[in-house]
């Protein structure tokens, strides 16, 4: 499948797993440790900053859990390389695909990590594809993400009006109920549901939405690469299977031998499970219950699916 790419700050979470080699402190507003040396951070970049701009960063890494600091400093359309297998980049797909909402779920999240996403996906979706943008703010206490973020939706639905909407929680209901509200007030033929640290790629809508038209029951993993968390720069990830262990933490398989005997790397994979974000068409994902919104936080939903869906691709 045609790949998106994702940075990632937690333990696990979308498609390409990334675990900083320290644990950011999410909510600590206090002073920043000074002890540059220590942090992983500057490992790999930074070491041109002053003193100053070093303690900026280094705050903002313990508070988002990646690098906050490059991330306002980078493009919001940034290039993205085409690491793509060559067997996608020559496929034709029809004219006639569905269109798809895409959902964006965040809390207190880096504004320019939003806005990257936001524009990734409007510049690379073909717009006759795209039907809208939502964004789901479980409850954000970062005062950027009220006004400023007004303002950029206000300034894309002056040139379309009603493009992007956006669902703001008052209080915290976690990832799972979030994924639902975001569900709730689409309106295009297929949802795609990510979290808000995702750049995507050219080509990834396409086979996506001709795999869903072909069988409504499928629900897609893209293949994901990874964003590091210091650099931001673009780190290849090989294609895998999504599974999970006996006690129930995310796994990547190996694709099977029988997807290997194909020859074929632009192939999907069946997968036992779906960590993270996904693509659905948006009344089969009521008919099988959407998901359990008992659920607290994130982790089980990659589980349950496996469990709601019969023939679950990647």
């Amino acid at each position: 499948m045609c790949p998106l790419t994702a940075t990632v700050r937690r333990i696990f979470m979308l498609f390409v797993f990334l675990r900083p080699p320290e644990t950011p402190g999410r909510g600590d507003e206090g002073q920043a440790d000074t002890s540059f040396s220590d942090s992983s951070l500057f490992a790999h970049w930074g070491q041109d900053l002053s003193p100053d701009n070093r303690r900026v960063a280094l705050k903002m890494f313990q508070y988002y859990g990646y690098n906050g600091y490059l991330s306002d400093r980078l493009p919001l359309d940034r290039p993205m390389p085409d690491l793509r297998p060559d067997g996608c980049r020559n496929i034709t797909y029809p004219l006639n695909l569905p269109q798809v909402s895409i959902v964006f779920i965040f809390v207190n999240e880096a504004l320019s990590v939003i806005l990257r996403s936001i524009r990734s996906a409007i510049n690379r979706t073909p717009s006759h594809l795209l039907k809208e943008i939502i964004l789901v703010d479980d409850n954000s206490s970062n005062n950027e993400l009220k006004e400023k973020l007004e303002d950029f939706v206000s300034q894309t639905n002056s040139q379309r009006p009603g493009f992007i909407k956006v669902v703001r929680h008052l209080k915290q209901e976690g990832l799972i109920r979030s994924r639902v509200s975001g569900w709730r007030a689409a309106t295009a033929p297929v949802v795609a549901l990510f979290d808000a640290h995702v750049e995507f790629n050219i080509g990834w809508a396409e086979p996506v939405l001709q795999r869903i038209q072909e069988d409504r029951t499928r629900i897609i993993s893209p293949s994901f690469d990874n964003i590091k968390y210091d650099t931001f720069e673009i780190d290849e990830y090989p294609l895998s299977a999504q599974g999970f262990d006996w006690e129930l933490w995310c796994r990547y398989l190996n694709p099977p031998k029988s997807w290997w005997y194909k020859g074929n790397k632009s192939a999907p994979i069946q997968s036992p499970a779906l960590i993270g974000c996904f693509v659905v068409d948006r009344l089969y994902f009521e008919e099988i219950g959407l998901l359990d919104e008992g659920m607290e936080v994130y982790g089980g939903e990659n589980v349950e699916l496996g469990i709601r869906v019969s023939n679950g691709d990647a």
